[in-house]
C-alpha cells in the first residue's frame, strides 16, 4: 500500500502530541511559522540539519523524521486491522487511514500492537505446521500405532494372568515372557515417539526423505553452485555425509534433484537470465514467463524450477514454487513469506496447479490472495505436461508445476487490479468458511 503521509505529517503529529505551538517550535530551530507550517503540510522539504534541529527540539530521535521511518510499523497496524473481519468488532472499524498520526502520537501502543500482529502472524504458521503435521504425518502415525499395539497386547496378557487362577506353571511363564517382552517394546515405542517428538522443532530429526531433502535444500537457499558446472559433478559424493539428508532415499531424492537442476541450469544460463529477468522486472517492465521461456527455447515447468532456485538477484523477487504430480500429491514445495504450501496433507484444491493438471500444456495464470494478515495476494502461473520421454507403450505420467510471485513486484495490467481469487493453504487450517472446495472443517474457523 502506498503511503502519502511525509515527514511533514509526522512533525506535525509529534509537535501537537507535546502541546507544543507551531510558532513556538519554529522559535526554538530558527525557522519562521509560516516556513514551518508549510513543511508540515509537506510543501517544503526540510534539509538534514533543520531536521535534526527539529528532533532535538521534540527530543526524538532524528530518523524518527525520516519520510521512511515507520513504515514497517504503519503497514503491520494496517495489516492488523485487515485481519480482523468487521462483524467480529463491537465498535466501529480502525481508522486505517490515520494511522500515521496513531504511531505519532502513541509510538508506544503502536509498537505493541505491531508486536502482537507479529505474534498473532508467527502463532498461526505454528499452528498450520502442526496440525499439517499431526494429521499426516506418516512417522507420528506409525509411531502411535506401535504403542497402541503394544499396550494392548500387554493388557490382554495381563487380563489373562489375572482372571484365569489354574494356569500351568508353564503357560503361567510364558505369558509372563510376553508380558515383558511387550513391556519392553512398548518403552521403546515411547521413547522413539519422544526423540521424535523432540526433534519437530529442529528439522533434522526423523523425517520423511521427500522432507529431508527440502530442509537441505532450505538450508542452502535452494541454490547449489555445483549445478551451475557445465560437468556434472560427483553428486553422490555431494550427499554423503550431509546431515539433513539422514536416509538413503532422501540422498537418492537429492541426487536426482541435483541432475534435474544441472539440466535447469545449462538450458537456463545464469549469465544470460540474471539480466533477463532485472530488464523484465525494471521500472515500467512487465514480468512474462511465457516470453521468457521462448527467449531461451525452455519449457515453462523448467522455467519455473530454475526461477525457484536461484542465487539472490537485486532487483528480483523470490519466487515460490509448488511441484505435483497426476495425483494431485505436492512432490516439491518451494515456499516464500506469505506461501506455505503443506508438507503432509492435500493443498487447496482452487490453486492454479490442479486447474492446469486438468488442462496439460494450456499455461494457467491468475491473481490469487490467501487469507489472514491482510491478505497476501501473488500472481500464480502453472502449467502441466508429460514428465519423461513420448512412448506409445509406457503410461503417461503427469507433473504440474505452479510459479507464485508477490504480487506487489509484479505489473500485469488487467490482472493484478482484478478481483483476487481466495485460496488457502489447506482445508484443515483455512479460515474461509463459505468455500465450495471445503474438505473437512477448518480447526482454525471463526
Amino acid at each position: 500500500m502506498v503511503r502519502t503521509a511525509l515527514s511533514g505529517t509526522r512533525i506535525r503529529t509529534l509537535r501537537t502530541a507535546r502541546r507544543i505551538g507551531q510558532a513556538d517550535l519554529a522559535r526554538m530551530v530558527g525557522v519562521s511559522p509560516s516556513y514551518l507550517n508549510l513543511i508540515e503540510h509537506n510543501r517544503r522539504r526540510a534539509g538534514p540539519r533543520l531536521l535534526e534541529a527539529i528532533a532535538e527540539a521534540l527530543q526524538i530521535p532524528p530518523e524518527a523524521l525520516d519520510e521512511r521511518a515507520g513504515d514497517a510499523q504503519i503497514e503491520a497496524l494496517r495489516a492488523a486491522a485487515a485481519r480482523v473481519a468487521p462483524d467480529a468488532l463491537a465498535g466501529p472499524p480502525p481508522e486505517t487511514d490515520r494511522a500515521e498520526e496513531f504511531l505519532g502520537r502513541f509510538p508506544g501502543w503502536a509498537g505493541l500492537l505491531s508486536h502482537l500482529h507479529d505474534r498473532a502472524e508467527q502463532q498461526g504458521r505454528i499452528i498450520e505446521r502442526l496440525s499439517d503435521r499431526m494429521a499426516h504425518d506418516p512417522n507420528l502415525s506409525a509411531a502411535l500405532h506401535e504403542i497402541v499395539s503394544a499396550v494392548t497386547s500387554v493388557q490382554s496378557t495381563a487380563a489373562i494372568l489375572a482372571e484365569s487362577e489354574d494356569l500351568d506353571a508353564e503357560w503361567r511363564a510364558r505369558f509372563h515372557r510376553n508380558v515383558h517382552a511387550d513391556s519392553v517394546r512398548l518403552a521403546n515405542a515411547a521413547e522413539a515417539l519422544v526423540a521424535y517428538l523432540d526433534t519437530l522443532g529442529d528439522e533434522t530429526g526423523p523425517a520423511a526423505p521427500q522432507e529431508e531433502l527440502e530442509t537441505w535444500l532450505e538450508r542452502r537457499g535452494y541454490h547449489i553452485a555445483a549445478t551451475e558446472a557445465p560437468e556434472p559433478a560427483d553428486w553422490q559424493a555431494l550427499t554423503e555425509g550431509e546431515a539433513e539428508l539422514a536416509s538413503a532415499p532422501a540422498r537418492a531424492l537429492a541426487v536426482a534433484w541435483l541432475t534435474r537442476a544441472q539440466a535447469d541450469a545449462q538450458a537456463l544460463p545464469l549469465a544470460r537470465l540474471q539480466p533477463a529477468l532485472v530488464a523484465m522486472f525494471a521500472e515500467g517492465g512487465r514480468f512474462a514467463p511465457d516470453l521468457l521461456a521462448q527467449q531461451f527455447g525452455a519449457d515453462l515447468g523448467q522455467l519455473f524450477r530454475r526461477l525457484a532456485c536461484l542465487p539472490p538477484v537485486q532487483g528480483v523477487p523470490r519466487f515460490g514454487l509448488a511441484i505435483c504430480d497426476g495425483s494431485g500429491t505436492l512432490t516439491f514445495r518451494r515456499p516464500i513469506e506469505g506461501f506455505t504450501p503443506p508438507r503432509f496433507g492435500g493443498a487447496c484444491p482452487l490453486w492454479p496447479l490442479y486447474r492446469a493438471l486438468l488442462q496439460p500444456d494450456r499455461p494457467v495464470q491468475a491473481l490469487i490472495e490467501f487469507p489472514g494478515g491482510g491478505g497476501a495476494r501473488f500472481v500464480a502461473h502453472a502449467v502441466a505436461g508429460q514428465r519423461g520421454p513420448l512412448r506409445f507403450d509406457a503410461p503417461q505420467v503427469w507433473e504440474a508445476s505452479m510459479l507464485i510471485t508477490p504480487a506487489s513486484a509484479v505489473r500485469a495490467p488487467g490482472l493484478t487490479e482484478a478481483p483476487a481469487l481466495p485460496v488457502g493453504s489447506s482445508c484443515r487450517i483455512c479460515p474461509r468458511g463459505e468455500c465450495d472446495a471445503r474438505r473437512e472443517p477448518s480447526i482454525v474457523a471463526a
